[in-house]
């Protein structure tokens, strides 16, 4: 009788096991074709489209071609269609290599490398760093790091998308999401 329990609990939560990573794998779709915009690096041109889409502005992430952390986002997080839904509808989405010596026009119009962009204009020293500009170039928020999860970089989006970012960090933002959650 009780091997018949522990069959019965170990069936039913394999089961359970197996129904999750097929809902969760139909909802996973490479980033590089349905979280990125194809940009050509010339940041001026992607903000006209920003406001010619009627999104809130650019997202960048800056990354390395070497990091375990962008890797960790894009491979749990941005690969998600709910996070690309959400970030779809909100903003334009591209990508800069920290360490790239291509071009790229800054919100100036001027030429300079991926690296000096990365660097020098934004000040970005480890990856990734989620940064939020808007349509008229300025930064809205940045965000260093891997976030915790699914909710806490959907979370992001609502913050910046919303106009939180004004008012309040979002540590404190977050920390009230959280809580309600």
């Amino acid at each position: 009788m009780k091997n018949i329990k522990l069959f019965s609990v170990i069936a039913a939560f394999l089961l359970t096991t197996m129904f999750s990573i097929f809902a969760a794998a139909e909802s996973l779709r490479d980033p590089g074709e349905f979280f990125f915009d194809q940009s050509f690096g010339d940041l001026p041109d992607e903000l006209s489209a920003c406001e010619d889409e009627g999104k809130q502005g650019l997202l960048i992430m800056f990354e390395t071609n070497d990091c375990p952390w962008c890797e960790r986002m894009k491979e749990t997080v941005l690969n998600r269609q709910s996070v690309q839904e959400i970030y779809k509808e909100n903003f334009r989405t591209i990508t800069v290599n920290i360490e790239g010596d291509g071009p790229i026009v800054n919100f100036d119009g001027v030429e300079i490398s991926e690296k000096e962009f990365a660097l020098t204009y934004n000040r970005v020293r480890a990856t990734p760093v989620f940064a939020f500009f808007n349509t008229d170039g300025e930064l809205m928020t940045k965000y260093t790091g891997a976030t915790r999860d699914v909710d806490e970089f959907v979370w992001l989006a609502e913050y910046v998308a919303q106009g939180h970012y004004k008012n309040q960090k979002f540590v404190t933002y977050k920390r009230a999401k959280r809580s309600t959650s």
